[in-house]
């Protein structure tokens, strides 16, 4: 008898598992562990109040900007609507024109021998170093505000595009030339499924470095957004 109830035991033990993954499980840790240090250290005041406010404080303080009162005259919501809807503006214009480019200067040598230049001479300027000039341009509005993030997502969206066409496997190509393709039918059935994961990536890095830019141009030129907040 004793023997069936340790065998029972031992396969209850084998079916219960942890409901969530060591990722999540050591992504929640660390949260919690930062929390903690964070509640100790401005507990123990080693670091001004001012500077460093507790996290009650901050999540009272967060509470009271979401509601009806807000900040500024504008609640949070209208604030994070306003930001989303310069990068989204700007992210848009990026794809419909950085995607179409890209692959355009992965097809066309003489394309590429014209845009690389104009793009490999403004991509290593951070994006704010241009804030200056599109406030002279065009004002402190939405216009210079928008342009600043589209050309900080631009470049990677256009240069991943560059990289997923000319990742394309020649194989594939020369294959469906073979079986009678014409060249808009290898473009969009061979070339863009293959350079897709790189305009993604491309698209995930220019949304980081839009993200950073909109906060950034939202703290000098913005009456709204969570950078101006």
């Amino acid at each position: 008898m004793s023997v069936l109830i340790n065998e029972k035991l031992h396969s209850h033990r084998l079916k219960w598992r942890w409901p969530l993954s060591r990722q999540v499980t050591l992504s929640i840790g660390t949260l919690a562990v930062l929390l903690t240090v964070w509640w100790a250290v401005a507990a123990l005041q080693l670091i001004s109040p001012l500077f460093l406010p507790p996290p009650q404080q901050v999540l009272a303080k967060l509470l009271t900007i979401a509601g009806p009162q807000g900040f500024m005259d504008a609640t949070l919501w209208q604030h994070l609507a306003a930001s989303l809807t310069r990068i989204v503006l700007a992210l848009l214009a990026a794809v419909l024109i950085g995607i179409p480019v890209g692959i355009a200067m992965g097809l066309s040598p003489t394309v590429r021998g014209i845009l690389d230049p104009i793009i490999e001479l403004y991509r290593p300027v951070p994006p704010l170093a241009y804030l200056p000039l599109m406030v002279i341009w065009f004002g402190i509005g939405e216009t210079s505000k928008i342009l600043l993030i589209y050309l900080a997502i631009f470049a990677p969206v256009a240069m991943s595009a560059l990289a997923g066409v000319k990742s394309a496997q020649q194989v594939r190509i020369r294959a469906a030339q073979s079986l009678g393709a014409s060249r808009a039918q290898v473009l969009w059935f061979v070339i863009l499924p293959g350079a897709l994961p790189e305009i993604l990536t491309g698209l995930r890095i220019g949304l980081g470095v839009g993200w950073s830019t909109l906060v950034a141009a939202e703290l000098i030129a913005a009456t709204r957004g969570l950078g101006f907040m």
